[in-house]
């Protein structure tokens, strides 16, 4: 006989939701709304509204969607951006962040990432978040899932900050869009 009782993951998505939507998380997550996708918890609709005062991204609105797999925390969750997807150098140019955080735990088979950089189970959609807004303040071109945003952030500045200019005034025209 099928349990019907909700499974961990379910129990802990759904506790950290509400932490982020109405408890502490929400007030130390400025700039961060989230929704789920069909009432589901293992989806969950990000909208991410960087601030002004942030170097390349500052007043850009981005959406993304982060998916959490039936086995979380064991396993990470994966997070995807939407139209119009950042010019970023650790988002793919199909929208899929490449972060260590999100990384499944272990050892990296190419030896680039430590294993305290990867996942682990202490890790909450929060320290997700908050990682993803650093990544606005601070891109790494050194780990580059978009080669030629990472390029230009090394080696040209001034091309760089031009193409994000026209991704944040893109983010800001669709930003009423659903």
């Amino acid at each position: 006989m099928a349990s019907s009782a909700p499974s961990r993951a379910t129990l802990l998505l759904t506790r950290y939701f509400k932490d982020i939507t109405k408890g502490e998380a929400a007030r130390d997550l400025a700039g961060v709304s989230c929704g789920l996708v069909n009432d589901n918890v293992f989806e969950w609709e990000v909208m991410l509204m960087i601030d002004d005062d942030t170097k390349h991204y500052g007043g850009a609105f981005f959406r993304a969607r982060l998916v959490f797999p039936p086995n979380f925390p064991d396993q990470p969750p994966s997070m995807t951006f939407k139209n119009p997807i950042p010019f970023h150098p650790n988002i793919y140019p199909d929208g899929r962040l490449c972060i260590s955080i999100l990384h499944p735990p272990g050892e990296d088979e190419f030896g680039y990432e430590d294993p305290s950089e990867r996942w682990n189970p202490a890790r909450s959609p929060e320290t997700i978040l908050v990682s993803v807004l650093s990544l606005f303040h601070s891109p790494n071109p050194e780990s580059s899932a978009n080669f030629e945003a990472g390029r230009l952030l090394r080696d040209d500045p001034r091309e760089f900050r031009k193409r994000v200019r026209v991704c944040v005034r893109e983010s800001q025209e669709n930003a009423g869009e659903a």
